[in-house]
């Protein structure tokens, strides 16, 4: 294989300018609903005692997982020994570290007094997983950064491998962490159960891969570098394989609840309602972002590459509604406070009736700003430092391709 040269992109075109003020002007807005939320209270979001965590909740924990995802490419080639793999290393920390960033930035500013942060940052309840939480996320910025920086420092090389092992098994523990938050959530009848940190492991693998190959594709095109079949071929073909894996630990995960008798009725307000969450999970999860995707990639579709960035962008809504469901229609689901006595209604979210939320424009504004800033991070991060490769053409990182 030759050795990879990386190289800035040169950012001074009219389309470049463009790209930084569109994610600034959404960055801006989202700091803008935040304002608005922070300044008039939570009573003008769709969010309420029951529904506590809303729309922005969705895409930060989406952003969160994705980010674990993304760092996957780079632990292929480091870990694995996979070398065709390596020279996306750097752009995969980068990615990681972007999407983090956003993620943490959307459930920072949801919280409702971001100011209290440091108390959490500061004293820990150890019998608590969201302590435990904050300090996967700082560590998860320190191991990446550190691994990035083994990357790009040629002193630093002895220590790039066991530096991608730390983070390898860092951002394992992390996902398990965000799964195990809705695991550990007896209470709630949708979240009880413990595939969830394996099930968010594997969404992790397929929504980060989705993204990292998307905005590989788009930035290789508009920086008019070339980027060959053979990479974009093995990174199509293990994310077909990453959401295969996500829709069989999803068909586990009901057929579980299916099979114990408490669960019933939690599976029927999910699979059989009539609420939207139903229709999120047949129509957006399943069928836009399962079915319809690993049709595209396992067809003759699949060679396109503008059908290819079709299937990454609806595994991306799927993963954002799958996260609408887990979150929102696991919260939307009524408390059993008291198995197996009479239903009674309450203020206290228990009974027989399903709650529905409406989410306002300030928490979508808010949601969709952390997308942006990791777009941001991306854009810039490539713009002043050497993340991309200059060419990643077969010749350039497949040792079988034929010159």
């Amino acid at each position: 294989m030759k050795k990879t040269n990386y190289l800035e992109i040169e950012g001074r075109s009219n389309g470049f300018l463009v790209l930084l003020g569109i994610l600034g002007a959404i960055v801006l807005a989202g700091l803008g609903a935040f304002y608005f939320m922070e300044h008039n209270g939570h009573y003008v979001t769709g969010m309420d005692n029951q529904i506590v965590w809303g729309m922005p909740h969705v895409f930060a924990v989406f952003l969160i997982v994705a980010a674990s995802g993304a760092l996957n490419v780079a632990s292929i080639g480091t870990v694995f020994g996979k070398a065709i793999y390596k020279p996306l290393g750097r752009f995969s920390t980068l990615m990681a570290i972007a999407l983090l960033a956003g993620g943490l930035m959307v459930l920072v500013l949801d919280l409702g007094r971001p100011d209290r942060l440091v108390v959490a940052m500061t004293y820990y309840n150890f019998k608590s997983i969201f302590a435990w939480n904050i300090i996967l996320y700082n560590g998860f910025f320190a191991v990446t950064i550190v691994y990035i920086w083994m990357m790009m420092e040629k002193k630093m090389v002895r220590y790039y491998r066991p530096a991608g092992i730390v983070a390898f098994i860092w951002r394992l523990i992390l996902t398990t962490g965000t799964g195990s938050i809705f695991g550990f959530l007896v209470a709630r009848s949708a979240y009880d159960a413990a595939i969830m940190a394996p099930m968010f492991i594997i969404m992790s693998f397929s929504f980060g891969l989705a993204i990292f190959l998307l905005v590989l594709m788009l930035g290789y095109q508009w920086t008019d570098r070339p980027l060959g079949d053979a990479i974009v071929r093995r990174l199509k073909n293990l994310l077909g394989v990453f959401v295969a894996a996500v829709m069989y630990f999803v068909l586990a995960y009901h057929l579980t609840n299916l099979y114990i008798t408490e669960h019933h009725d939690v599976e029927k307000f999910i699979l059989t309602g009539e609420s939207i969450h139903t229709t999120l999970f047949w129509v957006m999860q399943i069928l836009v972002g399962g079915v319809i995707p690993l049709a595209i990639i396992y067809s003759k579709l699949g060679n396109c590459r503008k059908w290819l960035g079709l299937a990454t962008i609806l595994i991306i809504l799927g993963g954002l509604a799958q996260m609408y469901v887990i979150i929102i229609g696991g919260q939307a689901f009524p408390l059993d406070m008291f198995p197996g006595m009479e239903v009674v209604n309450s203020s206290f979210a228990d009974g027989g009736s399903y709650h529905d939320y409406n989410p306002s424009l300030a928490e979508t504004v808010l949601g969709i700003s952390g997308i942006a800033v990791a777009m941001l991070i991306i854009t810039l991060g490539i713009r002043v430092m050497k993340f991309m490769p200059e060419s990643l053409a077969d010749e350039a990182v497949d040792p079988h391709a034929k010159g």
